[in-house]
């Protein structure tokens, strides 16, 4: 064979991507499965880890003799890192693809999360864990990427609804388990329940293999000898400037010029921040007004799981139902990204319902049972609503500009919902239990017709973006 012929025939096999084997769209669907469950278990240990200090921040508060607000510190300080830490993993997958971060990345957050178990004052401990939540964060930079290698049409959705459902019972378990470890163990033992979940989860990670195109590309190409594809990222101070501009100011350029991105980022924040609210209330209002131990705090938690799994079985439901409804009337047309707003138009009036519910129910003279019920309807129109909007962002910016629209999202929603716990103790002390969470309640009427707003009216402000094709 001549040069010339080989050198056509290798340019035949990079070029021919679409019927490669090696695409990860082409992958037989047991090996899809597993490598859309790895991400899926990696996003739960993520919410796992936020949730369950929080039972244990009055046994730290009386080891190193802090205040209420401090001792939760080490809790927000891991959510600040969930908000940045994206910045930095999402160009890492870029160059080296998704199964470096799955892979590599996550033992780094794990031995952070080891030296938070041996802190012996709260600098040490709130530092660690916010290391462990820059490091940790990877996998929700990158999981939805993940299924857009592999899925395709509804499956798509589908495999980002099903990462989302399974990360939305992480902080209801992790609070469950939480309040377990803080009615009997040390406060340390948060971190080590986390740290062997950590290493269970990434052993079962270790078989996955690269979905991302780019990476897979170029190591056929340096097999058969030719030209690797160009990195997205360029060498040197090109490639630090690149990171500047993408990975960071763009996403706040858009939160502050694109009204979809800030108003649905709003909405994010408030759902996240009513959450973190919980998880540092129901302990509080359930030992005062039931009687309840740190453990059986933790199983109110049990409603909220329920109501995300609920939530992300009707989250199919509606993705089937609103594509075979546009597909009768509009045949082959594409539908418009407002077809995702319907979760979230169910949600918004619930979720303000369910929080009023819980707050005048949660009260003496009331079985506890009837305020459990109201946390599994939050926790329902709560993943309907953030899915929702996430799938939202991506339809409407797309595949050049919907990483930045998600991490915009992603940095209000962890920076303001991870502030909150350090006054909902003192808010809910000061306004009295049933009117701290009517506050939140009115807050969620404001933004409960939002998504309809987008629905009818979404079309004429997406023609005004100059980031929308």
């Amino acid at each position: 064979m001549t040069h010339a012929a080989e050198t056509s025939e290798k340019g035949d096999i990079l070029s021919d991507w679409d019927n490669d084997p090696d695409n990860a769209k082409n992958w037989p669907t047991a090996k899809k499965l597993y490598n859309t469950i790895v991400p899926a278990v990696l996003c739960f240990l993520i919410s796992f880890t936020l949730a369950i200090y929080s039972p244990s921040h009055e046994n730290v508060q009386e080891d190193f003799h802090t205040t209420t607000v401090l001792s939760l510190l080490p809790f927000t300080l891991y959510v600040y890192g969930l908000a940045f830490g994206p910045a930095v993993s999402a160009p890492l997958s870029e160059t080296f693809g998704r199964r470096f971060i799955y892979v590599f990345v996550t033992p780094i957050a794990l031995l952070f999360i080891l030296g938070a178990s041996f802190a012996k004052n709260l600098a040490t401990l709130a530092i660690c864990r916010l290391l462990a939540g820059i490091m940790i964060s990877a996998p929700l930079a990158v999981g939805a990427g993940t299924m857009m290698d592999m899925w395709t049409g509804v499956n798509t959705n589908r495999g980002v609804i099903l990462i989302m459902t399974i990360a939305f019972l992480g902080p209801a378990i992790g609070e469950l388990v939480g309040g377990w470890v803080a009615q009997f163990l040390k406060w340390q033992w948060s971190q080590w329940v986390t740290l062997c979940l950590g290493a269970a989860f990434w052993i079962f990670s270790m078989g996955a293999q690269e979905t991302y195109a780019g990476p897979v590309m170029r190591g056929k190409a340096k097999k058969l000898g030719m030209t690797s594809p160009p990195s997205p990222i360029p060498a040197g101070l090109a490639g630090i400037r690149f990171l500047i501009t993408v990975t960071l100011a763009r996403p706040i350029f858009m939160l502050v010029r694109e009204p979809i991105v800030l108003l649905c980022s709003l909405y994010s924040s408030l759902n996240f921040s009513v959450l973190f609210c919980f998880l540092a209330a129901i302990p509080l209002i359930f030992s005062d007004t039931y009687g309840f131990t740190p453990g059986e705090s933790g199983l109110v938690l049990i409603g909220i799981t329920v109501g995300c799994f609920l939530g992300g079985l009707t989250l199919v439901f509606l993705d089937s139902y609103t594509l075979k409804k546009h597909m009768r009337k509009h045949d082959t047309k594409a539908p418009p990204p407002e077809r995702m707003l319907w979760g979230a138009m169910i949600g918004g009036p619930l979720m303000a319902g369910s929080l009023f519910w819980f707050a005048w129910t949660a009260r003496p003279g009331i079985h506890f049972m009837s305020s459990i019920v109201a946390t599994g309807l939050f926790g329902f129109s709560n993943i309907l609503i953030f899915v929702s909007t996430m799938l939202y962002l991506t339809n409407v910016y797309g595949a050049k500009y919907g990483a930045s629209a998600l991490a915009a999202n992603g940095l209000l929603r962890y920076v303001v919902g991870g502030s909150f716990p350090l006054f909902t103790i003192p808010m809910y002390k000061n306004l009295t239990y049933p009117w701290a969470s009517s506050l939140l309640a009115f807050l969620a009427v404001v933004f409960a017709f939002l998504p309809w707003v987008f629905y009818m009216f979404g079309s004429k402000v997406r023609r005004k973006s100059a980031y929308v094709a």
